[in-house]
């Protein structure tokens, strides 16, 4: 574990002094466990009460302290922390999107009340590298349905080559489902930035569908909180999509509605027919 250094205690009842912590790696969007060893050195007790009274939380900070994520998860004691105690807690941790350099701030917080850093204590303040969701940019496509030479030469005119091995992520398109050149960079690129799941806009050639697929038409921007599955989807960690409307499909949990990542569905897709 990383040792911290001296910084000043406030005089009260209410003060900490961190001792040690301990994360792992962080990748965008990823959570992961945090150690904390941490000593009551105030004058009363530290008592968690389910959700309310004393927890270690966490704030995300950009390298001016401009707060990123604020109110990060809350971690409760499992026992009353006396004064002159030391204890080891473990936090779940999510690291914030996109990848970058940041602080990661742990503080103290009487819930509904006050944190602590407003009664004079210090922050537990870490300078953290989060990473890329993914190693390498390598996306491969599962073309579900009968084999399509239209679709394959959508395939290889994209502007990041696709590959059949060693993928970082997998995308799942249907017979009839042509995406534009660029839509293999901006899937990869959204993966980079911490999502597990992709889903673009679909651009629909009939009547029909174009009802149907209202919702994920072209020009909705990007959106992390969807509402709907994602449809033709690009999934990291082998994860495999489900259907609807006939087409592959993810939970938007954890994902990003991409929609200038366009897919043209042709009037006789693969999908099937309801």
């Amino acid at each position: 574990m990383e040792r911290v250094g001296e910084h000043p205690i406030p005089a009260g009842p209410l003060a900490v002094r961190w001792r040690a912590y301990e994360l792992a790696e962080q990748r965008a969007g990823v959570t992961t466990r945090a150690r904390v060893v941490l000593e009551n050195a105030g004058s009363a007790p530290w008592r968690s009460r389910g959700r309310e009274g004393v927890q270690l939380a966490y704030h995300w900070l950009d390298p001016l302290g401009n707060p990123i994520v604020w109110d990060g998860t809350r971690s409760a004691f499992p026992e009353v922390v006396r004064p002159g105690e030391t204890v080891e807690l473990e936090s779940s941790l999510t690291a914030p999107r996109p990848p970058g350099r940041y602080r990661l701030a742990f503080d103290l917080v009487e819930e509904f009340r006050f944190w602590f850093q407003e009664l004079g204590s210090a922050m537990l303040d870490v300078v953290v590298d989060v990473r890329p969701r993914i190693d390498e940019r390598r996306l491969a496509v599962r073309v579900h349905g009968s084999p399509d030479p239209e679709l394959e030469e959508a395939l290889a005119a994209q502007e990041e080559p696709l590959v059949t091995e060693s993928a970082t992520a997998v995308a799942h398109l249907v017979s009839g489902a042509l995406p534009a050149p660029d839509w293999s960079r901006l899937v990869l690129d959204a993966h980079a930035e911490g999502y597990a799941a992709v889903g673009g806009a679909i651009e629909a050639e009939s009547r029909a569908d174009r009802r149907r697929f209202a919702a994920w038409a072209p020009g909705g921007g990007r959106n992390p909180r969807f509402g709907k599955p994602l449809l033709l989807p690009s999934l990291i960690d082998g994860a495999e999509p489900g259907t609807h409307d006939g087409l592959p499909a993810a939970s938007a949990t954890d994902g990003l509605f991409e929609g200038r990542a366009v897919v043209r569905l042709r009037s006789r897709s693969g999908r099937p027919s309801e």
